[in-house]
Parts: structure tokens; sequence; C-alpha cells
């Protein structure tokens, strides 16, 4: 019999609720088999199992809150193995199993989320190794092929070979860039754009994931049935108070936020200052970048341009991109010499801050896919606790949200936020001449111990001046 107990899945998380479980006493399992699904302080995470056999016991009900180290799931070993068979070739002599490729120590629990199918390989039976048959003679009448002809052929094949290599190697761009799109026909987009649905929002039920027509009606409806159902949401006057009042316990994400914004706010003196920015140029560097076949299949939008403002300017005013540390010889600044860029994403569990590692080395087209996959996973509810921690400096787009700006809060451990408001067309002067531009207010909360006005001030220029100017990126 073999106890798994929770782990600590992220750093210095001290408990974690039961979601899902994916097994039942009595159920068999095998290493490295999805066994539960855990809400953490963080994201949600599914465990993979260290053991194989049989399942006798849950530790816990869906819904249960359990503390780092308590009994999870429990395991008979031993009732797993199968009786033994006759007839069939002695396990010895198998050299690879139709099973799951594992080692005999279970690796490390990372709680990384779904994994890819576990490697299958065909059975083989090791037999001696057969004796080359003697060369058959030609049939009558057949000429016999020239010993240099048939060095010819076997080097011509493997040229051949070596173009297949090469021609697969250079496709690989292509298959990425097609991975990346939404699967969707031409007839599903225009039912998409007509009712407003972003296809990135759907779940696709198609034979290949594609996303159907029913698909997008489906999220429609759902979407109008959440809207419809807004004018039913006050109780009738005169009822129970409780029955009036719904309370929900504050843990999970929601938890971990509400503590960290409270620790940032009261622990960092926040200095906030604002910029209006002609962000004309870079609506219309984006439009040519979604024409670029570099980008063909990547969803490109103005905030990539804003993530590389962000990462551009900080090189020039490094002092953003740093940590205010107390140790015990007092406080210390950490200015860190890459940029690990955190991007705020609403999911329906909540705010999350996960980020992007060593940004700074990012080509644009590669920081393009990086947001597309961030914001995916994000959505999913697949974040894993890696992504959310070690961050450096944050971005918060409330424009998607139709908001100008506002005063966003420093995620701990920074000691600098930009908030990306909503970008629109106004009149704007130009050579003393009031004409439509696409203009956007930029926010940015700074650390007063750290980020004095003259610094937090010249950041948000130069990150202003990338939105105005892209090409300067380029210097």
């Amino acid at each position: 019999m073999s106890t798994f107990n929770l782990p600590d899945v992220g750093e210095g998380l001290t408990e974690a609720e039961i979601v899902s479980w994916k097994v039942k006493p009595g159920d068999t399992v095998v290493v490295n088999q999805v066994f539960v699904e855990i809400e953490t302080a963080k994201s949600l995470v599914e465990l993979p199992s260290p053991y194989a056999g049989v399942v006798t016991e849950l530790h816990g009900a869906e819904g249960q809150t359990l503390a780092v180290g308590a009994a999870l799931f429990s395991v008979d070993e031993v009732g797993s193995q199968p009786e033994p068979m006759s007839n069939v070739p002695d396990v010895a002599d198998i050299a690879e199993a139709d099973t799951p490729v594992a080692s005999e120590e279970p690796g490390p629990l990372v709680g990384s989320g779904p994994k890819a199918d576990a490697v299958k390989r065909r059975a083989r039976i090791n037999r001696p190794a057969p004796t080359k048959p003697a060369k058959a003679p030609a049939a009558p009448g057949t000429p016999a092929i020239p010993a240099a002809l048939a060095d010819t052929i076997s080097r011509r094949a493997a040229e051949i070979g070596q173009a297949g290599t090469r021609l697969t190697a250079a496709a690989k761009p292509a298959v990425a860039a097609f991975v990346d799109r939404v699967l969707a026909k031409p007839p599903v987009r225009k039912v998409a754009k007509e009712l407003g649905v972003d296809l990135t929002e759907v779940t696709g039920t198609g034979g290949q994931g594609e996303i159907t027509r029913d698909d997008v009606l489906s999220y429609n409806a759902q979407r109008e049935a959440e809207r419809d159902a807004a004018p039913m949401f006050w109780s009738a006057k005169g009822g129970q108070l409780d029955d009036r009042i719904i309370r929900t316990p504050v843990r999970g994400i929601r938890k971990a936020t509400a503590k960290a914004m409270v620790e940032s706010a009261f622990t960092a003196p926040h200095v906030s200052i604002f910029v209006d920015v002609d962000a004309s140029r870079t609506m219309e560097y984006v439009a040519r970048l979604k024409k670029s076949r570099d980008f063909e299949g990547i969803k490109v939008s103005p905030l990539l341009v804003l993530a590389k403002a962000v990462i551009w300017a900080a090189a020039r005013n490094p002092s953003v991109n740093a940590s205010w540390v107390e140790t015990e010889n007092g406080a210390e600044i950490q200015v860190k010499h890459f940029m690990n860029l955190g991007i705020a994403a609403a999911t329906p569990r909540g705010l999350i801050v996960p980020n992007l590692k060593d940004a700074q080395n990012l080509s644009m087209r590669e920081l393009a896919i990086a947001l597309n996959d961030l914001a995916a996973t994000a959505r999913a509810g697949k974040t894993s606790p890696t992504e959310m921690t070690g961050g450096t400096l944050t971005v918060t787009n409330i424009g998607v949200l139709g908001i100008d700006t506002g005063t966003p809060i420093i995620n701990p451990g920074e000691v600098a936020i930009v908030a990306f408001g909503t970008i629109r067309q106004k009149p704007w002067v130009v050579d003393g001449a009031v004409v439509p531009r696409w203009i956007t207010t930029l926010g940015g909360s700074f650390d007063h111990r750290v980020v004095d006005g003259d610094l937090s001030a010249r950041f948000m220029a130069d990150v202003a001046s990338i939105m105005q100017e892209p090409a300067l990126l380029l210097d």
C-alpha cells in the first residue's frame, strides 16, 4: 500500500483545493496518469500518479481544501499485478511492451497541466538474428545489374532521403504557423463576424478540433442567455435576507490575488503617471504585420507593439525592472538584467499574471506567438505555477474592455506596471490642423522607493515614443 501526499506544486504554497477526481476507488492507474485536478493559489494543476496499481482510497472530497503534505490518495501496487498466463512469451524476452514508457522511479511532480500522450511502441520479441540468405540466382533471361549502377542507385536513394529531411525541417515554421491558427471554415468565420464572436474564445468540437457553426451559435446563445438573465438578478423585496445574499468562500486564485494586492498597496508607496499617445503608426504597423507572410496564422494586436516598447524602454531605464528586497542587513534594490514580462489576464477563476520568461530575447514573431499561447493557456485555466512566478515587470491591457485608462496596482515583487488603454479615433492637432488620429492613454504605477518621478517619466516617455513610431525599434 502506497499513499501519495499533496505536494507543493508551486513556490511555498501551503494548501490546495480538490477540483475533480479523475479516478475512483477500484480503478487501475499507471505511472504518470492524471488522477486529480487541484486548484492552488495560482492556477489549476493536474497531478500525475507516481504509482501503478489499484486505487484503494481517495483522501478528500471535491471542493475540499487540503494542506500540503496531507494524504491525497492510496494505491495498492501489488493489486495491479496481472495473473500469470500460459502460452505467452516470458516477460524477460520482451524488449518493449505496448505500454507507456516510464522510469522505475517516479519523476518530479511539476503539475504542468495536460501532457502529451505517452509514447507507445510496438511489442518486439528478441530472437536470434537471422542468417543472411544466400543470393538467389537471377531468373533466366534477367540481366544482372552492374556493380557501378547499383552504387549509383544507392547513393541517389541516400540523397533523396537527406533532401526529404531538409524539406521536413524547412516546413516546420509553416506547420507551426498553421497549428497556431484558429481552425474554422470561411462560412463559420462569416457567422462569427456577424454575431461579434471572437473565435479564439470558442472551443471547437469538429473532428480535427475545428470550430463549427454550431459551436459559434452555442457560444453566442450562452452569451445572450447571460445578458437576458440580468433583469432577473434582483431578488423580490420582502424575502429572507439570507436568501437574497450569495456567500462565496474566498479561496484559490481570488484569495491569493486579494492578499497580494493588499500587500502591494500598503507596502509599496505607489506613484502613477499618465500619457496620451498618438498610436496611428502603431495601427499601421500592426496592419502590415497581419498581411505579412511571416505572421500568417498568428494573431497580432497593438499589445504586441506595447510589449516590445516596454522591453525596449526598460533597457534604457533599468531601475524599473527591479525589486525592493528586505534582507537581514537591511533593504536592497535588485535590478534584473532579464525581462520576465508579466501579462495580466482575466480568467473565469480570477485575475492571474503569468509571465514570459526572458522576453527580451524574443523576436517580434516569437513574442506574438508567446502572447497568443499565454492567453490561450490562461483562458483554459492551465497556466502552470512556474509561469506565475519570477515576473519582473507587468503590462495590463484594460483597453480590451473599452476602458481609456486606470491606476494599476503593482504586482508584488516588482516596482512597475503599465496599463494599456483602448485605442480609438479622436481629434488630434497635427501641424496646426485638427485631424482624426488613433489615440490611446498609457498609465504607469511605480514603487516610489525605487523609481522616482524623473525615472518614471522618462520610462513612460520612452514607451510612448515607440507607440508613436515603431520604427525606433530598429535602432
